[in-house]
């Protein structure tokens, strides 16, 4: 509640702030307005009637200027921050009011590094700035055969960008490779065939390998690429586990006979893990579930240090299906730590287990008359560090914005990932029940928390800028990409348009109904200079006359 009421404080200020600023920046262009255009002189006379005469002889057309120029005027700043906005994301007014204004007047310094508040304790500016647009292999991507090519024939569109697939093969040739291969004939065809753009260039050259050789990354290939079911391609990769296997036991034996040996077992493990991990997920796609966990766990008990792969993922998410929910929380403990990193899955299938606890009685309405209990208090702050760390998950779990198949790379933090984790998690929180809707109650206050999320960050480092190329880049140009922060419009902006239209309509009408416009704006200015009539009245009647008539000479 603490923290809520700072976050709502300091709203409150950039709200006052940012007005101030627009208030002044009006005032400035109204006296312009008068200086230049009216040659109104500003020096004060002995009393307001000059004032009140100028008024009453002001024709139609002044008004007719006076609107039309304030309408000209505001949409000017309308079109310079609707373009600031569309570059920069944000509004002029509110930036300029943000980085010098707020610090005049008590502000946080936005820029001030908030890495000490940070979950993964990640001190070092440098780590972060390398980090921040990294992109990672997809821990639950599909099949390209299977899945991503029955989407092309069904739509006719292209799942996967080529941005995508260029990854994918270098991170075959990374791990399905190495500096021996051209030792037997069957590895360097392989070789060759991961260098390869055509599929079906690809395909043919792991036929021909079969053909020398019973080889595990020919096998690989083709059930990746070739088989158009899951049924067959787990047959393949069982037929690449046969082949692989052995290849791993004879360069276990060899490992420590020099380096050459020693990289032919690192790229023989690559290829048993990938191929046992693909096999887990062939279970958990045909139904076989407890299947796909248990060889899962004993993947990940096997070969504990190869953590790239992030099998924990795969996991948690089969897990969630069987609704092992103790289970989950134990993967939990294990994964969701202060070292290690973070990823949607980590996040929001935390904040699944605590909404999971108290969200088949949640009630808003009941919530905001008792205040939220410790149990919902802390569902709702594990819901916020998620939207905090990927905000873009909510829109695709609430089925605000449609799903696409995910790519086989995903940028942590940036959309990609959100669309991987929501393909296959959505069913999870369905089957929560009221967990969707305490998510749709308090996921939209973390904005509220932190106003500046590209400059200042609450839980974690503030969020990266170049999130938004690299998902235009791995993601198809069918789908609408989602940036962050996704601003709605600015207050600007709107108030603004709305001032400009305004002003607008007041020209119009004044040069259609001059006379009755006149009436209304002469009533409008007697009741605006009222006040300060009544405080000069004051001020004469106070200050002796010979004062007043120096101070009015000044």
């Amino acid at each position: 509640m603490a923290e809520a009421a700072t976050g709502f404080l300091e709203q409150l200020k950039s709200c006052i702030v940012w007005s101030w600023t627009y208030l002044w920046t009006v005032w400035f262009f109204i006296v312009l307005f008068l200086v230049y255009i009216l040659r109104v002189p500003l020096k004060i006379n002995d009393n307001l009637s000059t004032v009140s005469m100028f008024l009453n002889t002001l024709t139609p057309k002044f008004y007719v200027a006076l609107t039309g120029t304030s309408s000209l005027i505001s949409g000017l700043i309308l079109i310079f921050e609707w373009w600031y906005f569309r570059k920069y994301g944000t509004s002029f007014i509110e930036q300029v009011s943000v980085s010098h204004l707020r610090p005049l007047l008590g502000g946080v310094d936005n820029n001030s590094s908030n890495n000490s508040n940070s979950s993964n304790g990640d001190s070092d500016s440098n780590r972060q700035s390398v980090s921040e647009c990294k992109v990672w292999r997809n821990p639950l991507n599909l099949f390209r055969g299977a899945e991503y090519n029955r989407y092309t024939w069904v739509t006719g569109r292209e799942p996967l960008t080529y941005y995508d697939m260029n990854l994918s093969a270098q991170d075959h040739q990374t791990f399905f490779t190495c500096d021996s291969d051209h030792l037997r004939p069957a590895d360097a065809i392989m070789q060759k065939a991961w260098r390869e753009r055509n599929p079906q260039a690809r395909i043919s050259a792991a036929h021909e390998a079969l053909e020398i050789n019973e080889c595990a990354t020919a096998y690989i290939l083709l059930a990746e690429e070739e088989a158009t079911t899951i049924a067959e391609a787990e047959k393949l990769f069982k037929q690449a586990l046969k082949a692989g296997d052995g290849c791993y036991r004879r360069s276990q034996q060899l490992q420590h006979h020099g380096s050459q040996y020693e990289a032919q077992h690192r790229r023989d493990t690559n290829v048993l893990v990938y191929i046992k991990r693909r096999l887990a997920m062939c279970a958990r796609r045909l139904g076989r579930t407890r299947e796909a966990v248990k060889m899962m766990r004993d993947l990940m008990k096997e070969f504990p240090l190869l953590s790239m792969f992030n099998i924990h993922e795969n996991l948690l998410e089969a897990l969630l299906e069987l609704q092992a929910y103790a289970d989950v929380q134990a993967v939990l403990a294990k994964y969701d730590d202060i070292s290690l990193p973070k990823s949607a899955t980590i996040c929001y299938t935390a904040a699944l287990l605590k909404a999971r606890a108290v969200s088949d009685k949640f009630s808003p309405e009941a919530a905001s008359r008792r205040g939220l209990s410790t149990a919902e208090m802390n569902a709702v702050e594990a819901i916020h560090r998620a939207v905090e760390f990927n905000p873009h998950v909510p829109k695709y779990l609430l089925e605000m914005k449609s799903l696409i198949l995910p790519p086989e790379h995903i940028l942590k933090r940036g959309d990609s990932e959100a669309i991987a984790y929501a393909f296959f998690h959505l069913a999870h929180w369905k089957r929560v029940e009221g967990a969707l809707n305490l998510l749709h109650c308090t996921w939209e206050g973390t904005f509220r928390m932190i106003p500046y999320p590209l400059e200042k960050g609450h839980l974690f480092y503030p969020y990266p800028i170049c999130t938004e190329t690299a998902d235009r880049e791995l993601l198809p140009s069918f789908h609408e990409v989602s940036v962050y922060p996704k601003k709605e419009l600015p207050f600007f902006i709107l108030f603004t348009a709305g001032l400009c239209s305004f002003t607008a309509m007041l020209a119009l009408l004044t040069h259609q109904f001059p006379e009755l416009m006149g009436v209304f704006a002469k009533a409008f200015l007697s009741t605006l200079f009222a006040p300060l009539n009544f405080v000069m009245e004051k001020v004469e009647s106070v200050l002796p006359s010979s004062l007043w008539h120096q101070l009015t000479r000044i």
